[in-house]
């Protein structure tokens, strides 16, 4: 796996998925596919036969379950926010919602 050696520019729709996962309280609406071209882009992403995703975000990695329903469970998202946090991303975060995006 490739790493990243920090926060990378994100689309729109990129940028919102990362906003949705950092709300203050866990969204159980996060849809499993914006979070897999989310991490994509920031990281990198193997696909294993069992629908396991190893995902390599900076130094840390992390396997992943796809959900059974479409969204992301709490636990996931909390293993996300660590991740990304770590890779720097929550000032991207900060910066967006400062500029009047709404969280």
């Amino acid at each position: 796996m490739s790493q990243t050696s920090g926060p990378v520019h994100l689309n729109n729709h990129h940028r919102d998925t990362l906003v949705s996962i950092f709300q203050h309280r866990t969204s159980h609406n996060i849809d499993w596919k914006a979070v897999e071209s989310l991490l994509e882009v920031v990281g990198s992403v193997v696909q294993t036969d069992d629908d396991k995703f190893h995902v390599q975000i900076g130094e840390e990695e992390q396997v992943f379950v796809r959900p059974r329903h479409k969204d992301l469970d709490t636990q996931q998202i909390v293993d996300l926010r660590r991740m990304l946090t770590n890779a720097g991303y929550a000032g991207l975060v900060e910066e967006t919602t400062g500029e009047g995006k709404e969280v």
